[in-house]
């Protein structure tokens, strides 16, 4: 016979943690706060380039589960995803969806560099981020989602 569950009381003074209603951009921001070391402030600052280069970005959350303690994987989307912004032990990784496609001057990419399709930027603790080339990169993954998007659908296959 299995137990019945009953739900945890929450105590006056906890701490925001994210939860299944809260908005998309209220889950990136508990899961910088939860961070709360170089990590948290990267991805934070991360995003802010990625409004800053593009205002229209759409934040979502996506592949919530119990690895990842149900925070989820910050992705900004434009007319298709952009780019993804994931936490590890030692790195933030910012992974381009169609990275491989994007022209990267300045040498940004340097993780994930054998596929096909995307690329990615692996920040590390004390890594100077190249605000003017990540917000040219950011800008060219939303005009090649546009060029793409202004395709009829049987054209884009």
């Amino acid at each position: 016979m299995k137990k019945a569950l009953t739900p945890m009381k929450k105590s006056a003074g906890t701490s925001k943690k994210a939860k299944a209603g809260d908005s998309p951009s209220e889950l990136i921001d508990a899961t910088i706060k939860e961070l709360s070391d170089w990590r948290g402030e990267t991805l934070a600052r991360v995003r802010k380039l990625i409004k800053e280069a593009d205002p229209d970005v759409v934040e979502e959350v996506k592949w919530r589960k119990p690895s990842n303690a149900m925070r989820g994987v910050p992705v900004w989307e434009h007319d298709g995803t952009i780019c993804t912004g994931e936490t590890y032990k030692g790195v933030v990784k910012m992974t381009f969806a169609k990275g491989a496609s994007l022209k990267d001057p300045s040498g940004l990419f340097n993780s994930s560099l054998e596929g096909n399709i995307r690329r990615a930027i692996d920040f590390h603790e004390g890594d100077k981020i190249d605000e003017k080339a990540l917000k040219a990169l950011i800008r060219a993954a939303v005009a090649l989602n546009r060029s793409k998007a202004a395709l009829p659908r049987t054209k884009r296959r």
